[in-house]
């Protein structure tokens, strides 16, 4: 089976699902990677990344019971799947692969 290849984004915003675990809806995710990243995220790029996610196989959703105020609306929450859980382990070792060997920077001699 081929190695699933994510983005940047695509990483950030799974790792954060798996962080939030039951609290994993499109805001929450967006606070986590602003937290996290330092950069401001628009809610719509975030829930594309969720879609082109669930798209992937690598996250599930399911609508949530619609919040308990007068007009509340329902949350979708997010979960990894099975295929998500390689797809960061995956990552996780490609990115040690890559550090292998590597010290820390240092300037070229003028």
């Amino acid at each position: 089976m081929p190695t699933l290849t994510l983005g940047s984004l695509e990483l950030a915003a799974l790792l954060a699902v798996a962080r939030l675990g039951n609290d994993a809806y499109g805001l929450a995710v967006r606070r986590d990677l602003t937290e996290r990243t330092g950069r401001d995220y628009s809610i719509g790029a975030v829930y594309t990344t969720l879609q082109r996610l669930e798209d992937k196989g690598v996250l599930k959703s399911r609508t949530g019971e619609p919040q308990p105020f007068r007009g509340g609306r329902s949350r979708r929450h997010y979960a990894i799947t099975g295929a998500g859980a390689r797809a960061l382990r995956d990552a996780e070792r490609n990115t040690a692969a890559l550090w292998a060997g590597f010290g820390s920077v240092r300037p070229e001699p003028a």
